[in-house]
């Protein structure tokens, strides 16, 4: 018997590899544009001050997707909307489970309720579990774009526990990577958490995770111990 009957997983980095630069290589491809190591860090300059205000609440989630195509929208006669959408099309053609992905949620399948909460966008989710072939292993799919707030913001984790039907918190367990996100907004919303430290990060002040773990491996026998 499980100890939390009721398991949310982040998305990104934690069940899916999310290799944004591969994706960016795809999208440009297109357009004949050279697109190196150098330009992916200028991207990210633009890229991740918008995730950071999008976790703040300061814009929305079509606000992120525009404004950090624009420079590139403005080069290439494109709309930065459109960048976007065939930005997630690549992503959602590229991703693959991390390791330990599949073996884990085969081994929780009928032993506990499973959702996604996650920050990315609605136009890639449903169409990556499709593509994984992991679909059907999730009884909830929580996305912040639909939401209308995103992790940590506590609003969304008690968005999903309405849709799994208000149990008891004592039998939640959030597992994702970002502790500011995932570690923190389980904090927050008063459930017990797993961070997933592959890269063995120090942990960032004031965040205490219940759990951690280095490889989606160790879940199986965590999840059973006493």
């Amino acid at each position: 018997m499980l100890k939390y009957p009721h398991i949310l997983f982040d998305a990104d980095d934690t069940l899916f590899h999310f290799d944004a630069f591969a994706g960016l290589q795809q999208l440009f491809s297109h357009y004949q544009l050279p697109f190196d190591q150098q330009e992916f860090r200028r991207y990210q300059q633009l890229n991740l001050p918008l995730w950071q205000q999008y976790q703040d609440g300061l814009i929305n989630a079509t606000e992120l997707q525009q404004r950090r195509f624009e420079p590139y929208a403005q080069q290439l006669g494109v709309s930065a909307l459109q960048l976007n959408a065939d930005f997630l099309q690549a992503m959602t053609k590229l991703c693959t489970l991390l390791p330990g992905a599949r073996e884990l949620l085969d081994f929780l399948h009928g032993k506990a309720r499973l959702g996604i909460i996650t920050n990315g966008f609605t136009a890639m989710q449903q169409a990556r579990l499709e593509h994984c072939g992991v679909a059907d292993r999730f009884d909830v799919l929580v996305i912040s774009e639909e939401v209308g707030v995103a992790k940590p913001d506590p609003a969304i984790f008690a968005h999903c526990l309405e849709k799994l039907g208000e149990p008891d918190k004592s039998q939640l367990l959030m597992v994702g990577d970002n502790p500011h996100s995932d570690v923190l907004g389980a904090q927050n919303a008063g459930i017990a958490s797993c961070w997933f430290n592959r890269h063995q990060l120090p942990l960032p002040a004031g965040i205490q995770p219940t759990y951690q773990v280095q490889s989606l491996f160790e879940l199986p026998a965590l999840l059973t111990r006493g």
